[in-house]
């Protein structure tokens, strides 16, 4: 049973090392893969906007094998987040490492699975400690998921 609509996002822990964010939105899968795949219309939506930071570089080499780097300014300083992507089958999975933290590697994969031209967005991120969890950035995903909604939306516009 969907208990999806296009405004709501659920954040679900499934243990104590992985949480997994849903929402459903209103365009098909091989929209959201390019909002996800394309640095242009990434950086449109990745960042959320209540943090105040600024993204000052998105690399997206979106192969298997491929590396990504988001490098952010806050307050004059630069923050970089990068990894390594595991598996890309587009438009229905990206699977990545997330490598920057002092706790191990995060796995995340996100799975687009359209219906009626509507799709679901699912966000999984295995962490390799309770603790790496409880200091993940998981936390911004309701509202960029919500920025991307938006995108999406004047992207389908005429």
């Amino acid at each position: 049973m969907d208990t999806h609509t296009e405004i709501e996002t659920k954040v679900e822990k499934k243990s104590d090392l992985e949480l997994v964010v849903t929402r459903t939105v209103n365009a098909p899968a091989n929209l959201v893969w390019k909002a996800w795949t394309d640095p242009d219309l990434f950086r449109q939506w990745w960042v959320p906007k209540s943090y105040g930071l600024t993204l000052a570089s998105c690399e997206l080499d979106v192969r298997p094998g491929g590396r990504y780097c988001l490098a952010f300014v806050h307050e004059g300083a630069t923050m970089e987040f990068f990894g390594t992507y595991l598996e890309v089958d587009q438009p229905t999975l990206l699977k990545w490492t997330n490598e920057e933290g002092d706790e191990g590697r995060t796995i995340t994969t996100a799975t687009f699975t359209e219906t009626d031209g509507k799709t679901l967005i699912e966000v999984s991120d295995l962490y390799p400690s309770a603790e790496a969890m409880d200091s993940g950035s998981t936390g911004a995903m309701p509202e960029v998921l919500g920025q991307l909604d938006e995108l999406l939306a004047s992207l389908r516009s005429p």
